[in-house]
């Protein structure tokens, strides 16, 4: 058979949008290839902008000709499309085709004067109050979600007229700005790179590419196979790992190529192990329903001989057996939890880590900041001997400085003790006045080090970096006054002076300088060579004064907390006594090289330690963690960390942190500390106990109610509840379950990281499911042979000729049953929401109480009314509710033995 060939006829005719698409895209490209190809100069004057930047006007003009610099990341769902999401499921379906039968059997072949359009309007009021109470909560959590994001602010460093270098948020980056770009900064738009020292940048987001590409300022000679492929061309959504560089944007927003592929991204997300475990839930119950509802019919059409009578009953049973509520409780849960979390300085950036969080059995962190203050302190200055050395600190000041790239912890501290030393010493005096630098060999992790280059009559480089780094690229050492050969001797004199720095808590690195080195403007890491060990640098850095409380309130709520640090394993080891963290065994980075997938799992389960690793290592050391079935979170802050937080389940972050490590969290802390991630979890759990626990009291109840409607149309001459009754019941039930998002949770609960597991669910189901039915098969042999022959002169309805009398039998028998069904459905709420006695030993919280009290109260009131009788319900004797209370009370204790008999078998409840 002829394929088709593919051409425009055979074609779908492309919409107007498409083409307009198409047009904009092409547009793009040829902007960002005339970028790559022209001098930096004249693409600075074609775009009106300079190397030192825009001016405010032109600032306003460019945004006004390009827009805002946000990229719209699908389509925009409008009021009406929300609207629609909300009532148009398959739950709303069944009512609106019930309510559609019910019209035609109830109105349109009613005779004339018994036509009752009451069922209509109650099954419309639940399609209405089920989808009005859907679409406002999927709004609130679409509102706290974007709240709590507009509480992270990433910025970026830009250079404009009149202004100089500042900070601005990335959506307030226009065409034409300079951007100034360091290790660990996100790129704000499409840039074109003016300047660059050792740039490599990750363009995983738009490549899937994991290497780092070198990028380069210079003119591009040729053409690219792709826009990524251009070496001096930069994409919003790529991330700087290291060196530094200034560009020009040459694209915002959705004129990037980020936001061409703006479809793509808003694409729906890859579904979370939480989300599959609800939806296989709904479709288990579904599964359910929809073997109920033939059998139902076919027994009910065989035995009461209305067929039509049997198609609605077949349908309420349907709604009842399907969870309707579930989505709008689940989101609700999921939007309180957010906004309780952030009032304990936890944001949420996606709402499905929040049980992520409560899972979390493991926290892999870094040191520097989490375990100890977020600010070091320069303790000493030393020579090789260990002698306080002010040369020592003067270079070292310069090698601070004059870099350009990510000032951390230890930077600032040396510049603060330069500042500290001046009044002492005034040869520290203006220092930068009497050098020129000349130009610098950016930080990264692989090296461990960085460079600067200064002039004053000499060029002289002057790198600071990890002393076994260091001493790598050291041939020499300034030793007793001279520059001699660094031999081993003098190597090993010299890591031991680092071993009793670091034996007394303190980070140390080294200062080497070299003079004359090579060129001007022909300086690599290549030149990082041959250098002489000047002296060391020891650094205080004391743990927080909450770390040890919250390492401990970790340990008690079931988190184990590992150390996973680039930092000296002897340091290390010293703060980790101190904040109570076992150091046993320590692995280093060297030893994790040497070991097999295999050999690490087994060590990671009783290693707490991980010192001197890479970021690779970091993330190996997690996925070793997460295959023993852990479930990890990862807290950092450095370029360092981002690898680390995407292996994790749950990455976590702080507000401060580097572009790149916000970007990769789940979950960004605003105080950096400990005590604020416990908090955090605990909330994370109180979300996760609320919705399994509709979860699992809508799968027993339903699962009951199986057996009972099944025993009910198998044995009763008469259908036990009327469709419009069952879907009344249905109703009131849900809505005394909206509450539940804001119930309290056992303290027991809250001790223990607690894990999706839909086998649980499952077993809940079938021990604690048929226990209602046992009490509702009762209450079929109580109103059939006692309650309602007592009302009827000792007859049972069999006996009964009159069609009158027959009618009002079984709307007494239809009442009673109803009015049973929603006592023992709502005293199950409180029954299951916890594993001890209910309202003596655990209490419901206050809107829970009230919503359930209330559902009860309503409607046993209803049999006693007009809307009782117009949907077919008798008042009820005062025998009655003698016998409710005691079916109740006896429920109560049979659901109180099997919660006990299930708790010892399986651990727990929910």
């Amino acid at each position: 058979m002829q394929r088709t060939k593919n051409n425009p006829k055979n074609n779908p005719i492309e919409t107007k949008r498409t083409l307009v698409e198409r047009v904009r895209r092409e547009e793009l490209k040829g902007r960002l290839k005339f970028a790559s190809a022209s001098e930096a100069d004249f693409l600075l004057s074609k775009l009106g902008t300079t190397r030192e930047g825009l001016s405010e006007i032109l600032v306003d003009a460019s945004r006004e000709k390009y827009g805002n610099n946000q990229v719209t990341q699908g389509k925009k769902e409008s009021l009406l499309q929300r609207i629609c999401k909300a009532f148009i499921n398959p739950f709303t379906a069944i009512l609106l085709g019930l309510a559609a039968v019910s019209a035609f059997t109830d109105i349109i072949l009613a005779e004339p004067g018994e036509a009752s359009p009451i069922t209509v309007i109650i099954i419309m009021t639940m399609v209405i109050v089920s989808g009005i109470l859907r679409f406002v909560q999927e709004i609130r959590s679409g509102n706290a979600a974007e709240s709590l994001l507009k509480m992270i602010k990433t910025t970026t460093c830009v250079q404009r007229q009149g202004a100089g270098k500042e900070e601005i948020p990335l959506e307030d980056v226009v065409v034409g700005d300079i951007v100034h770009l360091a290790a660990g900064d996100m790129l704000p738009a499409d840039m074109r790179i003016l300047r660059a020292k050792d740039l490599f940048i990750s363009q995983s987001a738009l490549t899937g590419e994991s290497e780092p590409v070198e990028k380069f300022p210079d003119a591009a000679s040729g053409s690219c196979n792709t826009m990524t492929e251009c070496p001096n061309l930069a994409f919003m959504g790529s991330n700087v790992i290291s060196g530094s560089a200034a560009g020009v944007v040459v694209a915002t927003g959705d004129d990037t190529m980020f936001g061409s592929m703006a479809e793509n991204l808003g694409s729906k997300p890859v579904q979370t192990s939480f989300e599959k475990g609800v939806n296989s839930v709904s479709w288990l119950l579904i599964r359910f329903m929809l073997v109920m509802v033939p059998v139902v019919l076919f027994i009910n059409g065989f035995t009461k001989g209305s067929w039509m009578e049997a198609v609605l009953f077949s349908l309420s049973i349907a709604v009842g057996l399907t969870p309707e509520m579930l989505p709008m409780i689940v989101t609700t849960c999921l939007a309180r939890g957010a906004v309780a979390m952030s009032k304990e300085k936890t944001v949420i950036k996606n709402l499905n880590s929040i049980q992520n969080i409560g899972s979390m059995d493991i926290l892999c962190t870094d040191k520097t900041g989490t375990l100890t203050q977020d600010k070091v302190v320069l303790e000493h200055h030393l020579n090789i001997h260990g002698e306080e050395d002010l040369r020592v600190l003067r270079h070292a000041f310069l090698n601070s400085y004059y870099q350009t790239g990510l000032k951390n912890l230890m930077d600032i501290a040396i510049i603060e003790g330069v500042l500290k030393e001046q009044e002492a010493n005034p040869e520290l005096c203006k220092i930068t006045d009497r050098f020129t630098k000349v130009d610098e060999i950016p930080f990264d992790f692989e090296r461990r080090r960085m460079s600067v280059v200064v002039a004053n009559g000499k060029t002289q480089m002057i790198t600071k970096g990890a002393v076994e780094e260091m001493l790598s690229v050291c041939s020499f050492a300034e030793y007793g006054g001279k520059v001699l050969p660094l031999t081993d001797d003098i190597r090993e004199y010299i890591l031991g002076k680092v071993d009793e720095l670091n034996d007394e808590g303190m980070r140390v690195i080294a200062v080497a300088q070299k003079t004359n080195p090579s060129p001007v403007g022909a300086f690599s890491a290549a030149d990082e060579s041959e250098m002489v060990l000047m002296g060391y640098l020891a650094f205080l850095d004391p743990p927080k004064e909450s770390t040890a409380a919250a390492v401990k309130a970790l340990k008690e709520h079931g988190v184990d907390v590992k150390i996973l640090t680039g930092d000296n394993d002897k340091v290390t080891r010293c703060v980790c006594r101190q904040v109570g963290i076992p150091v046993d065994q320590i692995l280093l980075g060297s030893d994790l090289d040497s070991m097999t997938d295999e050999t690490l799992s087994k060590a990671a389960e009783h290693v707490s330690v991980f010192a001197k690793l890479s970021p690779q290592q970091k993330a190996r050391v997690i996925t070793a963690l997460r295959g023993n079935g852990h479930s990890v979170g990862y807290m950092g802050d450095g370029i360092n960390d981002a690898a680390a937080m995407k292996a994790s389940d749950v990455g976590i972050s702080v507000d401060t942190a580097v572009d790149i490590a916000k970007e990769s969290a789940d979950v960004i802390l605003l105080e950096k500390d400990l005590m604020v991630l416990e908090k955090g979890i605990i909330e994370g759990r109180k979300t996760y106990a609320n919705m399994i626990k509709y979860i699992k009291m809508t799968a027993a109840s339903n699962f009951g109610n199986m057996f009972s409607v099944l025993a009910a149309s198998a044995f009763l001459p008469f259908l036990p509840m009327l469709p419009i009754q069952l879907i009344l019941l249905n109703l009131i039930y849900d809505l005394s379950c909206t509450a539940i998002p804001w119930d309290s949770v056992d303290k027991e609960f809250l001790a223990k990281p607690r894990k999706w597991e839909a086998s649980s669910i499952g077993r809940f189901m079938v021990w604690l499911g048929p226990t209602s039915s046992v009490f509702d098969i009762t209450t079929y042999l109580l109103m059939y042979f006692i309650i309602c022959p007592a009302m009827f002169g000792g007859q049972l309805f069999h006996q009964l000729t009159d069609p009158v009398l027959q009618a009002h039998y079984i709307a007494v028998f239809q009442a009673g049953w109803f009015v049973e069904s929603m006592w023992s459905q709502t005293i199950v709420i409180h029954m299951i929401r916890t594993p001890k006695l209910p309202f003596i030993q655990s209490r419901a919280s206050l809107p829970v109480t009230l919503l359930t009290l209330a559902g009860i109260a309503g409607l046993t009131i209803i049999p006693f009314t007009g809307l009782g009788s117009a949907i077919g319900l008798a008042a009820l004797p005062t025998v009655y509710f003698a016998w409710l209370v005691l079916t109740v009370l006896l429920y109560m204790a049979l659901v109180t033995i099997f919660k006990n008999i299930f708790v010892k078998r399986y651990g727990e409840l929910l």
